[in-house]
């Protein structure tokens, strides 16, 4: 047990100190996605035209194999996490762009009518009703995005120590130590796992509407958005 959390000194972090570099490399692009995300969908779900040719490019950057993205950027960005970064934040894109334009795009016309009756305008209905309305839809689609990116950030280790707890598998190969590539393929997997619990917990939190395990719901969708609206 002693070898497994063992690191060889050469990858200079600790096992706990790898965890960290993991975590920032996987979830500071889909963050970075996110941002870009909210406003190209808002902006695919005002001119519908421009839906197709965004969600087009986005699938094409999906498929094209990080390792191309890495000799491209490479030149510009070294070897460094920043390689690593921008094209999980690409990828991010392909799932969150068409999340979040039909999670908004998915909101009652009669609850868009009813904010506007009741003075929100076009900015406070954006922001304190259709998004958290498509709540579900967004979340979702992060949990797809972060899953993807915690797995792919191993990919890093094939242009230095930019791998994280990949990292441990180019060194399982080294030093014959198969413990290591156990330890990191474990260790993302509860990472993943932890990081989509800590999603569901979130939907929950900003959907009390929703209908829970054992509880009916009482309210349609953007009732009691509209509700804490009007009282404030």
């Amino acid at each position: 047990m002693n070898g497994f959390f063992d690191i060889p000194s050469d990858l200079q972090h600790s096992w706990a100190g790898l965890i960290g570099v993991h975590l920032r490399e996987a979830l500071l692009p889909v963050a970075a996605g996110l941002l870009l995300a909210l406003p190209l969908a808002l902006l695919c779900n005002r001119y519908r035209w421009l839906y197709p040719p965004v969600l087009g490019v986005t699938t094409v950057l999906y498929a094209v194999p990080s390792l191309a993205f890495f000799v491209v950027l490479i030149d510009w960005t070294g070897q460094t996490e920043l390689t690593v970064m921008i094209p999980l934040a690409l990828y991010s894109l392909v799932v969150l762009v068409p999340a979040i334009a039909d999670g908004v795009r998915s909101v009652p016309d009669e609850t868009l009518s009813a904010a506007t009756a009741m003075g929100f305008g076009p900015v406070r209905r954006y922001l304190q009703v259709q998004l958290p309305i498509a709540a579900p839809a967004i979340i979702a689609g992060l949990r797809v995005a972060t899953a993807s990116s915690i797995s792919l950030v191993s990919v890093g280790a094939l242009i230095g120590n930019q791998g994280a707890l990949g990292n441990l598998m180019a060194a399982a190969q080294k030093y014959d130590r198969p413990e290591l590539a156990a330890n990191a393929v474990l260790t993302t997997a509860v990472l993943a796992v932890l990081c989509d619990a800590a999603l569901v917990a979130l939907r929950r939190a900003l959907t009390p509407w929703m209908p829970r395990p054992g509880r009916r719901r009482n309210t349609a969708p953007g009732e009691e958005l509209l509700t804490k609206g009007a009282a404030r």
